[in-house]
């Protein structure tokens, strides 16, 4: 047994006794039997037990700091399980130290020249599930980690952290899903399946998982790039120290990021440095999203959108306070949308929307004044829905939704309702007024601009109006210009008038 660790020796002495004992000694097994084709149905047995005992220890040694150690691949027969390619096995540090970036990018290389089962999306080759496991470890990273050829799908990488060195690119992201990241290959060297992976596909990747990770970009650039891919996710990931984007989705579609931690600061709030707060934790530039149960501690924009039909839920952004001139969702897509706010908290910080198309904001929960902007760039704002949310402020004043006509008014203002928000300590807008005068006489105002969240602006008007006594008054709407209501009586009376207008 010499030149095998002593546990894998003993297990293997032991075996050998058991199994001479259990041939010669069985009561079925006569010492004849022990020949032929029994005896090397036996010698087989034998050898896989050894493969399997010598994969086993391989798997558990710890990394050496010598030489880098031979790769271990954890593998079934193809089709049956996926493949794992272990950090460690490839000479990549677990204890942060040394620079690990190129034995992590032989981990990704391997994972590429494993087995490929068919396609998914045509022009991207399936690799079967394979995982690249960073075993818990904790690992300096030089330059961005980048695939090696476009055009596959169906892998992952989870279970440890990866940390930007002090020479990291400023611009770069620790992980980048880019066609850039196609290498030039030699020709010569080229296999069928390099073939298979340079990909015909629009998209980059597809069904790529990222899970159960921290990304430390130490002020050198972002976290995690998604580029023109599809189907991506990114699940338990805490992303910090980002001096330009936490995440970055551009391009491609149904990315979903869930149940993860974004923050520039390892902060808990009330932090001294708030105002210094800068960088987007995450900035969505790309159609068909989700991003859920997600929490953004620093940044100066918490969620930036510039692409359409995305979803964010359960989202808490507390990431820089409105008053030091943050925003917690930042919805940049003038004309066109299409976004859907549900379920979240904002936390002393607001959300800004350009020239609102098919926004949907609700069951939602402002804390310590946060609000809602319309910012006109064409004036307009149409399909518009703010309804069932909570605001809770200080008592200040402050509108829960809030008009910038800073590049011109609201002109276009169609199937637009703010209503059904209930208010503590800030000022009630809507697009819906109910209000009530009383008087002796034959005109009664009611002044709706305290409600009302676009200036003279009146569509409809239903009233009633109650008089005292057995009187029955000819009367009507006489004016609704600048937000006020105008009910004249034929003669003088005294009466009620209860007044409902939307905008």
């Amino acid at each position: 047994m010499e030149g095998l660790p002593v546990g894998l020796a003993l297990a293997l002495a032991m075996a050998m006794a058991s199994f001479l004992l259990m041939e010669v000694s069985g009561e079925n097994s006569p010492v004849g039997q022990f020949s032929g084709r029994h005896y090397g149905h036996q010698m087989r047995k034998m050898q896989a037990m050894k493969a399997s005992l010598l994969r086993r220890d391989l798997v558990s040694l710890p990394p050496s700091s010598a030489a880098a150690p031979s790769p271990a691949i954890i593998s079934s027969p193809v089709g049956s399980a996926p493949r794992v390619y272990l950090a460690t096995s490839y000479g990549a540090d677990p204890t942060g130290e040394a620079d690990s970036t190129d034995s992590l990018l032989r981990a990704f290389s391997d994972a590429f020249k494993g087995p490929s089962e068919g396609i998914l999306m045509e022009g991207i080759a399936n690799l079967g599930g394979a995982r690249i496991d960073l075993e818990g470890g904790s690992y300096l990273i030089s330059r961005p980690l980048k695939f090696p050829a476009v055009g596959a799908g169906n892998i992952k990488i989870q279970g440890g952290t990866l940390k930007a060195s002090d020479n990291f690119p400023a611009d770069g992201f620790l992980i980048d899903l880019s066609s850039s990241s196609s290498n030039q290959q030699n020709k010569n060297n080229q296999t069928a399946l390099d073939d298979q992976l340079i990909s015909s596909s629009s998209y980059n990747y597809e069904f790529v998982t990222f899970r159960d990770l921290l990304l430390d970009s130490n002020y050198r650039g972002g976290g995690i790039a998604v580029i023109n891919s599809l189907r991506t996710t990114i699940d338990n990931c805490y992303i910090a120290h980002f001096n330009t984007t936490g995440i970055l989705i551009r391009g491609g579609h149904e990315t979903l990021v869930q149940s993860s931690f974004l923050g520039q600061h390892i902060t808990a709030g009330a932090d001294h440095g708030e105002r210094s707060f800068s960088g987007t934790a995450i900035n969505i530039v790309s159609n068909d999203n989700a991003i859920t149960d997600v929490v953004i501690f620093s940044a100066a924009i918490g969620i930036m959108v510039s692409g359409q039909a995305n979803t964010l839920s359960g989202v808490h952004c507390y990431n820089k306070a409105t008053g030091f001139g943050g925003t917690g969702i930042y919805l940049k897509l003038p004309g066109l949308t299409q976004t859907r706010i549900v379920n979240s908290y904002l936390d002393y910080t607001g959300i800004v929307a350009e020239d609102p198309v098919q926004l949907h904001i609700s069951g939602s929960f402002f804390l310590g004044d946060a609000y809602i902007v319309f910012k006109s760039i064409n004036g307009v704002a149409r399909g518009v829905t703010v309804a069932g949310n909570m605001f809770s402020g200080s008592g200040k004043g402050v509108e829960i939704v809030q008009l910038d006509q800073s590049n011109g008014p609201f002109k276009v203002i169609d199937q637009v309702l703010v209503d059904g928000n209930n208010v503590n300590g800030m000022k009630m807008r809507s697009t819906v007024g109910r209000e009530s005068a009383q008087g002796n006489g034959t005109s009664w105002s009611v002044d709706f601009n305290p409600i009302l969240l676009f200036p003279n602006l009146i569509r409809h008007v239903q009233y009633s109006l109650q008089t005292a006594g057995g009187t029955f008054p000819v009367h009507a709407l006489r004016n609704v210009t600048g937000n006020r209501v105008v009910i004249e009586s034929n003669v003088a009376v005294s009466a009620s008038v209860f007044v409902t207008v939307d905008q």
